[in-house]
């Protein structure tokens, strides 16, 4: 006999056949159903799907054998992938002169053989998809061109699989990033937030001793200086918050009535100033309550925030579809202009300067809504006139 060669770019072929991850796995459905049907289509009592590896043949998929590797030395195989041709035929393996004695003859009684080399995307063969007979045979044209057809749907199997592990990595790795980020974000926030209260306070009592003892004196830098401090805890606080949404998703489902929402977010923002009116009570079944307190609980915010009306109104209503439930806020506020609507719900862009208590908004808040709206399967909107009113409409899938 005859022992196959190396292929020229053997070292950069077995890189290749690693990736995949599939050596020393265990049986798969996908690959046994391609070899029972390989192995009915051409009438042989064996058919295989090899892996090649340094010194072996593993078979991820053996019909008709009870073993799932075979030394590389004397396979078939091992030649199939040094050929040009889509697939390698040995009608009578007796009278070849690289198989006559070969062991595989003698102890298996094999004849016949026919492979076609598993060739990835960059060209490397990993292996083959290939049958096996004990007596001698011929495979028709119909034949043979199913097996180069079923050979094309492994190497589509293979590549599936390394991309779902390359996805699998990915996600891993970008979880892994995203916990250390918020755990950065929350170790950074507590530690700034403390010396931004002093300055708070500081500044405050500094304004106070100047004031008693210079009642003209112009304190102007030093409310520059606070109201930054302010501005500044202000984003840190947007920040903590949107983190913390993205674990809202992950609350249970449950039903629900929309005004125990309502309810509670009214109890969160303590205001006694602003009529909130609710339309329409639906009970909401198998639904993320957390998340869509916490969407609701922003778009309140800004109604009641940015309404300088002498009677402000905030207004929730809802409607429903065979897919999607739909939410709406709207107020009589201030309303938003035209060229600031796009870019609304990017991040840290705002509206207005100030709201009404004269503090400045950070672009979180509805950034945050954004995302945990899409992450539910639906969209937001926004329709506004300016001295009239906005409102924020959002669906979420059900």
């Amino acid at each position: 006999m005859i022992a196959p060669k190396l292929p020229k770019n053997e070292k950069q072929r077995l890189k290749a056949v690693k990736e995949y991850k599939l050596l020393d796995t265990l049986p798969e459905e996908d690959f046994d159903n391609i070899t029972n049907l390989v192995a009915n289509i051409c009438d042989v009592p064996i058919s295989l799907i090899t892996l090649i590896d340094a010194d072996r043949n593993f078979l991820k998929s053996h019909y008709g054998i009870p073993f799932n590797e075979s030394p590389r030395n004397i396979s078939f195989c091992g030649h199939a992938i040094l050929e040009s041709n889509s697939i390698f035929i040995v009608e009578d393996a007796t009278k070849d002169q690289r198989f006559y004695d070969n062991p595989l003859i003698k102890d298996h009684d094999v004849k016949f053989y026919a492979g076609v080399p598993l060739i990835n995307p960059e060209g490397f063969p990993l292996g083959t998809l290939c049958v096996y007979d004990v007596k001698p045979k011929q495979l028709t044209k119909q034949q043979q061109e199913a097996m180069v057809i079923l050979a094309k749907q492994v190497v589509n199997l293979f590549e599936l699989r390394l991309k779902n592990n390359q996805l699998t990595n990915a996600y891993y790795l970008l979880d892994e990033r995203h916990q250390s980020l918020k755990t950065f974000a929350g170790k950074v926030s507590h530690d700034l937030k403390s010396p931004l209260a002093n300055i708070t306070s500081l500044s405050q009592l500094f304004k106070d001793e100047l004031k008693a003892s210079n009642p003209e004196i112009n304190l102007e830098y030093l409310d520059f200086i606070e109201e930054s401090a302010d501005t500044l805890r202000a984003y840190i606080d947007g920040i903590l918050k949107h983190y913390k949404s993205e674990a809202l998703l992950q609350d249970k489902k449950q039903t629900i009535d929309l005004s125990n929402i309502f309810n509670d977010v009214k109890q969160m923002l303590s205001l006694k100033d602003t009529q909130f009116k609710l339309k329409n009570n639906p009970n909401l079944g198998d639904i993320n309550k957390s998340a869509i307190t916490q969407i609701i609980l922003n778009l309140v915010d800004n109604a009641v925030k940015y309404n300088t009306n002498n009677n402000p109104l905030v207004v929730l209503d809802y409607k429903e579809n065979e897919t999607h439930h739909h939410f709406s806020v709207s107020d009589n506020g201030n309303g938003i202009p035209d060229n600031k609507k796009e870019s609304l719900f990017d991040l840290f862009n705002t509206a207005h300067d100030a709201d009404k208590y004269g503090n400045k908004g950070t672009g979180i808040g509805l950034y945050t809504v954004k995302t945990l709206v899409k992450k539910l399967g639906g969209e937001v909107s926004l329709t506004s006139k300016v001295n009239e009113g906005t409102t924020f409409s959002f669906s979420v899938e059900k």
